[in-house]
């Protein structure tokens, strides 16, 4: 098993920036991959990003492109996602999630998942 818990959200203004957190412990063996996915009220979790285990390779929705980066440090067992220029419509609450497929941009493809942190922009 692999527990994740995200950290960083918050309120933050339009154009301001967020770097959430998410620390992996038990067998982070399984995190092959990970990477972040938001929802919205309303809507269905979405893929903003994803992060291959040596961080060579990533994976962005067409959304945050050049706006979100996403990093991994390994020997820490964390992952983040850097946020800039943030809009109102990138309110939602964020998840980490691990699983086994780099590049995953389903949430099918993940076997793990972070009870979320809230992220709001105010206009």
């Amino acid at each position: 098993q692999v527990q994740l818990v995200e950290s960083g959200g918050g309120l933050v203004q339009a154009g301001g920036s967020l770097r959430l957190s998410c620390v992996a412990s038990g067998r982070t063996s399984s995190t092959n991959a990970m990477g972040w996915f938001r929802q919205a009220p309303g809507k269905e979790r979405e893929f903003v990003a994803a992060i291959s285990r040596s961080g060579v390779n990533r994976y962005y929705a067409d959304s945050v492109k050049g706006r979100f980066t996403i990093s991994r440090d390994n020997a820490k067992n964390t992952q983040y996602l850097q946020m800039n220029s943030l809009d109102p419509e990138d309110t939602a609450v964020y998840y980490c999630a691990a699983g086994a497929v780099a590049g995953a941009r389903g949430v099918g493809g993940y076997d793990y998942w972070g009870l979320g942190t809230q992220v709001t922009v105010s206009s």
